[in-house]
């Protein structure tokens, strides 16, 4: 096992570096400059005061020379400073964030497995039932149906006309006057409709390859013969049939992290989350540089951590995937 895991975070180095390259240049490619935005900035900025700038950001250098620049940086753990007017080192913005945009997207994996596996195995011990049509059904309304556009409805319902809900934010006015039962409370209460928009997307593509794999796991002939052998159902289906056909849905686990990490810059911007993803969408559109490569990088590791664990759970569940 311990073999595996080395030869697994061996293989992870030349991906990780892979993406850097690949998102270093694209940013490139995007329209204007960080010159250009601080400029409208400040509209008293003479052509030679941004030459200067161009010139302190590295910014004069051919892009493989500033990407080795940066990548000398980052080998030394330091994403360097910010190119917004408060010049703070990209580490320091981003580690404030963090946290945030990990906890979001562990309540909503968490929430998405939670439900999607029971959903699908259920649907399918009930085939063609009205339940497993039911869900099919509702499954099907949840693809079709934009999230962001969901969130906006939702937004409306429990917060403007129910006032059940906070629509913004992570925490109210006047927090820190709360008793410690209502600071909890309102620390949840600003999650729900976050973390139940994250996992919505997921539930309903999970649930139907959950339902298709336990379909073909249960026509299996050793389900046959544990049926023949006098086990109950309950038995046939959660001891032999389900771990089976959860092999393949726990690679979806670490395919799962980046639709999440993606999904952040939607949703936090939606709530007003202070997250990763609200910084990486202010940071684009401030051409920000080290901020965005520094975003891509910890979420490109955050990833490939989560594609590890998937294949973790994979070799726990089959000895055949650690015997290679």
């Amino acid at each position: 096992m311990i073999t595996y895991l080395l030869k697994r975070l061996l293989e992870m180095i030349p991906t990780l570096f892979g993406i850097t390259i690949i998102s270093f240049f694209i940013i490139q490619l995007a329209p204007g400059k960080p010159t250009d935005v601080l400029a409208d900035l400040n509209p008293k900025m003479t052509p030679e005061a941004r030459e200067r700038l161009t010139k302190y950001y590295n910014l004069d250098k051919p892009i493989h020379v500033q990407y080795l620049m940066w990548l000398k940086r980052v080998a030394k753990l330091d994403f360097g400073d910010s190119f917004s007017t408060d010049r703070r080192p990209v580490w320091t913005k981003i580690k404030e964030r963090l946290s945030i945009t990990i906890l979001i997207n562990s309540l909503a994996l968490v929430l998405i497995f939670a439900i999607a596996i029971p959903i699908g195995v259920s649907s399918a011990v009930h085939q063609y039932s009205l339940y497993d049509k039911i869900t099919t059904m509702l499954v099907f309304i949840g693809f079709a149906i934009p999230t962001f556009w969901l969130a906006l409805l939702l937004m409306i319902l429990f917060g403007v006309n129910l006032h059940w809900l906070p629509v913004s934010g992570l925490k109210s006015l006047g927090y820190e006057n709360l008793s410690v039962i209502s600071k909890i409370w309102d620390s949840v209460s600003h999650l729900i409709l976050p973390v139940t928009l994250e996992a919505f997307g997921g539930l309903a593509g999970i649930s139907r390859y959950m339902r298709s794999n336990m379909l073909e796991v249960i026509r299996q002939d050793y389900i046959t013969t544990a049926r023949a052998k006098g086990l109950s159902e309950r038995k046939v289906i959660y001891k032999h049939a389900l771990r089976n056909a959860l092999l393949p849905v726990i690679t979806l686990l670490g395919l799962s992290i980046p639709g999440l990490i993606g999904g952040s810059v939607i949703f936090e911007n939606i709530f007003g989350i202070p997250g990763m993803g609200q910084l990486f969408y202010q940071s684009v559109m401030m051409r920000d540089y080290p901020v965005i490569m520094g975003i891509l990088t910890i979420g490109a590791i955050l990833t490939l951590l989560g594609n590890m664990l998937a294949d973790i759970g994979y070799a726990l569940s089959d000895p055949r995937i650690r015997a290679r």
